[in-house]
């Protein structure tokens, strides 16, 4: 497994990646001290490491597998083959386990700094801690939590219970918030703080909402399909202390000081498109838009209306027509222009990335709403999040006011329901791809996202299989789980 390193060296890792020169330190780096390597120094490119993974392959796996995405097979030979097909192995996305393990230690370091001093910079490690042990936990079930991140000390963790660890993840914001209301005299948080400059409320009504997501990943499991009696009482009172909470009503962004001044300064989603002169292609003349996410936003599926969306999540292509790949078709199939990624989500070097939108947070909201866990009206929390999508956009949302069933807001709770996740499918198309694909795993909603014509399964995968390099380094202790399981069994919320 990748924390098997000394956390200095991760420190000096994250330290040397950040963006701006408020991480510069007049020692050498080489060689830093406890007392040189203070939260302080090190919470900006924690924060900017991991949410590069997250920007990037985590991104890149949610929305192929939620049909938004497809390849330029025009110019690429096999472009997303795997993805297409199915064929989970162990080598499947494995470095999204690597790379969250590698670069929460940095988190779990500034939670281990001894003393109160740097209470406000824990506490945002915590949260932030929370919301990517999260992920893990919804990818790979079981996983390694009380003996992570211990470095030398022990380089083979025990595997915990992903159910009990999703409780400890709840326990974990509630010690945050707990830490930001009575720090009062720990040191304040500056620049260092890339997402909020250091307004810690901002920091607990983030951890609100990314607490409201712990709870909702397991509702379905609670309440939909009620096989959980002992759940559904500790999801009871968890929401009734939750409610009447603040959650974040306006994007959580991240900018460290991006710029085309070098390759490793740029927002890491845009630098996966373009190199730093902003013209030269990386990636972007590889990654297309699906042909069914540009015509279910054109409005040409039953239930669906045309969305303005659609000018920003796809470009147009050649002849300036929105156009898509089908997921699976090669170059003799497609059209001979297809629609690259659209230009509110690949601005420039310097664009922000985002943490959790305001969108997603208004949904979470309706949802909780629906289920009469929180109070408010579901509709109006809807209705905010199909606002706060535009708005992310630059777009107007007063034209678009779907009501058609499975599509808007009408029918059944269920109905209702599916138009939570579609909105969810359209409003992070591009920005946390991946979310909505677990919440398709845990909902089954949006439903009719066509599979690939290649792929080789019925269903998509319900989690991935740990990685090659923690079959080798912590055999003892790994789970076994086959391809065939990564199908039938997703993490406990799934089961």
């Amino acid at each position: 497994m990748k924390t098997k390193f000394n956390i200095i060296l991760l420190v000096i890792l994250t330290i040397t990646m950040s963006c701006s020169n408020y991480l510069d330190i007049n020692d050498n780096p080489n060689s830093p001290s406890a007392d040189v390597v203070t939260p302080d120094l090190v919470l900006a490119g924690a924060l900017a490491s991991t949410y590069r993974q997250q920007a990037r392959r985590m991104n890149i796996l949610g929305n192929v597998m939620m049909n938004r995405w497809g390849a330029n097979v025009n110019a690429f030979t096999g472009g997303f083959s795997e993805e297409f097909s199915l064929a989970i192995d162990n080598g499947f996305y494995d470095d999204i386990y690597d790379g969250l393990y590698l670069t929460t230690a940095n988190f779990q370091a500034i939670i281990d700094y001894d003393g109160s001093e740097y209470n406000n910079h824990k506490a945002i490690a915590k949260i932030m801690k929370a919301y990517y042990f999260q992920y893990l936990v919804d990818l790979y079930g079981d996983i390694p939590y009380t003996e992570a991140h211990k470095g030398i000390d022990n380089l083979t963790p025990s595997y915990d219970d992903d159910a009990t660890i999703y409780r400890s993840l709840v326990t974990e914001i509630d010690e945050a918030i707990a830490l930001i209301a009575s720090s009062g005299s720990a040191t304040a948080v500056g620049s260092e703080d890339i997402v909020y400059g250091g307004a810690m409320s901002n920091w607990a009504t983030l951890g609100n909402t990314i607490k409201l997501r712990l709870l909702l990943r397991q509702a379905t499991k609670a309440y939909t399909l009620g096989n959980d009696a002992e759940l559904a009482t500790y999801l009871d009172a968890q929401f009734a202390a939750l409610d009447g909470s603040n959650f974040i009503a306006v994007d959580a962004v991240i900018n460290p000081g991006y710029s085309d001044g070098q390759v490793a300064q740029q927002n890491p989603f845009y630098a996966l498109m373009f190199s730093n002169d902003e013209s030269t292609s990386v990636s972007y003349n590889f990654y297309r838009g699906s042909d069914y996410a540009i015509e279910f936003l054109k409005g040409n599926f039953p239930g669906a209306v045309p969305d303005a969306r659609l000018s920003a999540l796809y470009g147009l292509n050649d002849d300036d027509q929105y156009v898509g790949h089908t997921q699976g078709f090669d170059g003799t199939q497609s059209p001979e222009s297809l629609s690259p990624i659209g230009p509110g989500l690949v601005i420039n070097s310097a664009q922000d990335g985002y943490l959790m939108t305001a969108a997603e947070s208004f949904l979470l909201q309706a949802e909780a709403q629906l289920l009469s866990k929180l109070s408010g009206d579901a509709q109006t929390s809807f209705q905010a999040g199909i606002d706060a999508s535009f708005n992310l956009f630059g777009l107007d949302s007063s034209t678009y006011n779907p009501t058609a069933p499975t599509i808007g807001w009408a029918g059944t709770d269920a109905e209702k329901t599916e138009a939570i996740m579609r909105q969810k499918w359209v409003a992070l198309n591009g920005i946390n791809g991946l979310e909505s694909y677990i919440e398709f795993t845990r909902t089954g909603y949006p439903s009719g996202i066509p599979l690939a014509t290649t792929a080789q399964s019925s269903t998509r995968p319900k989690r991935l299989l740990y990685p090659s390099s923690e079959l080798i380094s912590n055999a003892s202790n790994v789970p076994p789980v086959s391809s065939a399981q990564a199908f039938a069994t997703g993490p406990f919320w799934a089961q």
